[in-house]
């Protein structure tokens, strides 16, 4: 295909991904209500008091919104965000389409089992941040003075659950990536497993980043799944070494533990 034809397959292809994240931001508009409640649930707001105080200041917050566009901003952002998730199939179907024809059979269906493979894993990943949203906000909280309240804008909050989400998403494609260079032939299970103190390690670090808590148990409940994950990799990957061998031993009639034999002095120089 000419330049030109590239070009024009990739504007078709931006043409319909762009289109159905419109589609789906406007179905997502009209029930903006229903997902800013999910999206602030997490939120441990105070209870108004009938003196115009709040019960429980110092370990909850006025949940607000700050001036008069703030309402429509934060509308149209969780509108854009829940349509992007909701498209994600489609632009993700029409990337794949439009890198499929340069592809090999083989590379074909590598790309589609890593696809089927990395979105259930990104959804697992923001619904386990979801799942500690509360108890990362009441731990932010919990700094706040005993004798002020906190005003926690929407806006705020927003930024902050996307965050987390995107990073807990991307944390969870952790075992796919290392699958997929062992497939590659670029890195091997016993390499991979001689790494898991570093690891474990690296991983214990991220989720005690990731979840701010004073309670341990937050944070191995995230470094938990992540670990488990990286050992399903190596486990994988080790399988497919052990395919890859047997492949090649039956190629040249040795066994899999059973290395080749040095050329001798004589086949050396008949190549040669």
């Amino acid at each position: 295909m000419p330049l030109a034809g590239h070009l024009r397959e990739l504007r078709n292809r931006l043409v319909k991904a762009i289109g159905a994240v419109i589609v789906t931001t406007v179905v997502a508009g009209l029930f903006y209500m229903p997902l800013i409640d999910f999206v602030i649930a997490p939120l441990p707001g105070c209870v108004p008091l009938a003196d115009g105080g709040t019960a429980g200041s110092g370990r909850c917050g006025v949940i607000a919104t700050n001036g008069l566009l703030s309402p429509v901003t934060l509308a149209l952002k969780v509108s854009l965000t829940a349509g992007l998730i909701g498209a994600s199939p489609v632009w993700l179907y029409q990337l794949w389409r439009f890198l499929a024809p340069g592809l090999h059979r083989g590379e074909k269906s590598y790309t589609l089992a890593f696809l089927a493979t990395g979105i259930p894993l990104f959804l697992a990943g923001a619904a386990f941040a979801y799942a500690v949203l509360p108890t990362t906000a009441r731990v932010l909280i919990s700094f706040t003075p005993h004798q002020a309240t906190n005003i926690l804008p929407v806006d705020d909050f927003l930024d902050l659950a996307t965050r987390m989400v995107v990073v807990f998403g991307v944390s969870f494609e952790l075992p796919l990536l290392l699958v997929m260079l062992n497939l590659a032939g670029v890195l091997t299970a016993r390499r991979m497993a001689s790494w898991w103190r570093h690891m474990v390690l690296g991983i214990t670090a991220f989720a005690a980043i990731a979840t701010p808590s004073g309670d341990p148990l937050s944070m191995l409940a995230l470094a938990g799944p992540i670990t488990a994950l990286y050992l399903a990799a190596c486990a994988l990957s080790w399988a497919n070494d052990r395919r890859r061998a047997r492949k090649n031993a039956a190629g040249t009639g040795l066994g899999p533990d059973e290395p080749s034999p040095l050329p001798t002095h004589h086949e050396s120089n008949h190549r040669c």
